[in-house]
């Protein structure tokens, strides 16, 4: 989770291509602090740990009601934080179902699911879940979902090319772009379709965690989101180091850093060693079927409407 934060931090000032879209930045400046991401990933985190400690995690409903809680309760506690119109009316309003919303923020809230669990099955069916109380729509499923089940397979030691692999075969992204390719053009977008490859694209042409942040903040657009997916996976599969693991600490109240100790003593361990073999972990039945029969990207009509449908 320190990776999803710290990528929020970090990508939060260059947001809207203000970073020029270079990898040749300063990591923290005077404008470096905790958005909506960072927020979310905290309620988010806060839940799924509440739902083990009384022992309901496996249960659909009390779960999405536990996540539904806690979203709003730390939404609450800090507003103005980024929140999208759409998203800050469901906070506010305890009677609101979810919304058919495909905005990045259910990727960039889910990380700690990608930790909690001893399968990949279970880390989707979770993701999922996180997703559903908000963005139901099967775009916004599908990149809760690939987030989720990247950082499993990092942090259970498959390679970088096993999870390009996995992403492209069971959640059906393309990710045949390079950083190079996407760059020039890519623009502020707030759908998962625009932003999920493009994190996972960061993480995988990366060569140690902070390698990772900055291919993602190069990239520009929707800086501090993709950034902090990018971040949560490439948490899992290089580790954070030290002093930015106290960066992470001296910038978020003391309540988050709370959640964080409580997240540190429940996760599942991390494999250094990437020696694992993708098929240990997922055969080509086990596609997920709102992953797999989602379109590839959002039509016209979506692009048009993101604009009302953010994070």
């Amino acid at each position: 989770m320190r990776g999803a934060i710290l990528g929020d931090i970090i990508g939060s000032p260059y947001e809207f291509d203000m970073g020029g879209k270079t990898k040749i930045f300063p990591l923290f400046i005077e404008e470096s602090k905790f958005t909506d991401d960072t927020v979310m990933t905290i309620a988010v985190a806060d839940a799924l740990l509440l739902a083990q400690e009384y022992g309901f995690d496996d249960d659909e409903e009390k779960t999405k009601a536990m996540l539904a809680k806690s979203m709003r309760k730390w939404g609450r506690m800090f507003p103005y934080k980024g929140y999208g119109s759409r998203f800050n009316h469901w906070l506010n309003d305890p009677s609101a179902g979810p919304y058919g919303s495909f905005g990045n923020g259910s990727a960039m809230r889910v990380s700690s699911a990608g930790w909690l669990y001893d399968s990949l099955e279970e880390t989707r069916k979770h993701a999922k879940w996180t997703a559903e109380v908000t963005h139901n729509h099967p775009d916004g499923i599908k990149g809760a979902v690939a987030a989720a089940s990247a950082i499993f397979l990092a942090r259970s030691g498959v390679a970088q090319e096993g999870i390009r692999e996995y992403i492209e075969k069971a959640i059906k992204y393309d990710l045949s772009y390079t950083l190079d390719e996407i760059r020039p053009s890519y623009r502020h977008f707030e759908s998962c379709e625009y932003t999920v490859p493009e994190a996972v694209t960061a993480f995988l042409e990366g060569r140690d965690f902070e390698d990772v942040i900055r291919n993602a903040v190069s990239l520009g657009g929707d800086c501090d989101t993709l950034t902090c997916i990018a971040g949560s996976i490439g948490e899992a599969y290089f580790d954070v180091p030290e002093d930015l693991k106290q960066e992470c600490r001296n910038r978020i109240p003391a309540d988050m850093n709370a959640v964080l100790d409580r997240f540190d003593k429940a996760r599942l361990p991390r494999i250094d060693c990437h020696d694992r073999s993708l098929s240990d972990f997922w055969k080509p039945a086990g596609n997920m079927p709102e992953a797999q029969d989602a379109p590839q990207k959002a039509g016209f009509l979506d692009t048009v409407i993101k604009f009302f449908t953010k994070k």
